[in-house]
């Protein structure tokens, strides 16, 4: 499969990027033109859709990110573990053992619908319908 790619000073806020092979949510982009001679240099805050981990990159504006696929899906939870929930896909039928945010814990439960998210193959529960 073949990834979309931008250059750093294309990288808004909103923009979802790679970096360091996870998917982050642009969340700001301050770009720096240095000297006579000198190429643009971009700061880029990010913060991870998975964790919620904030990541901070510096690079040249001409550093160019992958910008990753994310496929949304409706589902209905089965059952819900520790640390995982098994959810039926409500448009394949197709069952499926995915992650989900912590702080979705307590609103899980059997016959809830919920909203999964396909990102580069990683699959986990965004939010609850």
């Amino acid at each position: 499969m073949v990834l979309k790619l931008i250059n750093a000073t294309e990288a808004k806020p909103g923009t979802t990027i790679l970096v360091d092979g996870q998917a982050c949510n642009v969340r700001s982009n301050d770009t720096s033109k240095t000297g006579k001679h000198g190429a643009s240099k971009c700061r880029i805050e990010a913060i991870e859709i998975l964790t919620g981990k904030k990541r901070i990159v510096a690079v040249p504006g001409s550093e160019r990110f992958e910008v990753p696929m994310i496929e949304k899906h409706k589902a209905q939870v089965l059952s819900v573990g520790d640390s995982t929930a098994s959810i039926m896909d409500l448009g394949s039928y197709e069952t499926l053992d995915v992650a989900y945010l912590p702080e979705l814990k307590e609103q899980l439960a059997p016959e809830v619908q919920v909203e999964y998210w396909d990102i580069e193959g990683t699959k986990s529960i965004m939010r609850i319908m």
